[in-house]
């Protein structure tokens, strides 16, 4: 066992490696290079010239390669031109925000997923077990951007009952409630597609689960539902559902950015959309990068969390 997960850590080294490989070559890969993202495509000869040698961009390649490798080590990710601060601090002052809104979108779409997933597996071919499938393919299916619209015109702008967005500013500080009031609208929009996807899964392992041998013995040594639902079901239904829980970080920050931008919610897909109106490149290529590493984490997670779950679960 511990050969086997020594071997997954490595491979989830090598792919961030690579990961920032890719991501360093993609510089390269913009017209005219970094020079004019950050100065823009009208920028003079001489002052792409003079932000090459500041940037050590007239250095060769492989010298340029090695650079940044060393800059990555020592937590330095470059400079933003149009916010005039290291791309490290600004990416820590919206990273707590993110934090944040993700783990209530993350808490809020596994347990529900988990409950109507076990409720549509109990009542497969039943009214209930139909209404939650409808439900999962409306929920997935809308675009955030529309619902995030929807939910700020209904409970913001015509019943006044929360905030359209932000995060309260100093107003809030003092009210402990106030924070939570400006998550609510912006968690309920991410969690909503999460939510139906994983349910949608989840519901569909329970519903197998019900078929096979142990429930029917279960069920004939006299357990009640709730607890074989939960007894035994949850336990061998969780295993699959690991795999995407691990995957959801990449969902996460990619309807971030939507859902951040509709509720000027100032956490990183909010930063990372503006950095890419404003061509912040070192900012939007570090944003980049973070999110690929964090999905490597978030599957590597799954990966041990799947052993935790099936000791069968061995990796060849």
């Amino acid at each position: 066992m511990i050969v086997a997960l020594a071997r997954r850590l490595g491979g989830a080294l090598l792919s961030v490696a690579l990961l920032v490989t890719l991501v360093f070559f993609m510089i390269y890969a913009t017209p005219g290079g970094p020079a004019y993202s950050i100065l823009g495509v009208h920028a003079s000869p001489n002052a792409v010239a003079a932000l090459n040698r500041q940037m050590g961009l007239d250095h060769p390649v492989w010298q340029q390669y090695l650079t940044w490798w060393m800059h990555l080590a020592r937590g330095d990710l470059g400079y933003s031109y149009t916010e005039h601060a290291p791309v490290a601090s600004l990416i820590g002052s919206y990273l707590h925000n993110t934090l944040l809104l993700d783990s209530v979108v993350a808490i809020a779409a596994i347990g529900a997923a988990v409950v109507l997933g076990l409720a549509q597996g109990a009542y497969a071919h039943r009214l209930p077990g139909r209404l939650i499938g409808a439900w999962q393919i409306v929920g997935y299916s809308l675009p955030t951007f529309f619902v995030g619209t929807v939910v700020i015109l209904v409970f913001a702008a015509d019943l006044a009952w929360l905030p359209p967005g932000g995060i309260g500013g100093a107003a809030a500080a003092g009210h402990p409630l106030m924070p939570w009031r400006h998550l609510a609208l912006p968690a309920a929009t991410l969690a909503l597609p999460l939510a139906a996807g994983l349910s949608r899964y989840f519901g569909h392992q329970v519903r197998d689960e019900y078929r096979q041998d142990y429930v029917r013995a279960a069920a004939a040594r006299g357990l009640g539902p709730a607890r074989i639902a939960f007894g035994h079901v949850l336990r061998n239904a969780a295993r699959p559902l690991a795999t995407l829980i691990g995957m959801m970080v990449p969902s996460l920050f990619v309807g971030g950015v939507l859902t951040e931008s509709v509720f000027n919610y100032p956490g990183l897909g909010w930063l990372l959309w503006r950095s890419a109106l404003e061509q912040d490149y070192p900012t939007l290529t570090a944003i980049v990068l973070l999110i690929g590493i964090l999905t490597v984490l978030g599957n590597l997670a799954a990966d041990l969390l799947n052993t935790v779950l099936d000791v069968r679960v061995r990796y060849d």
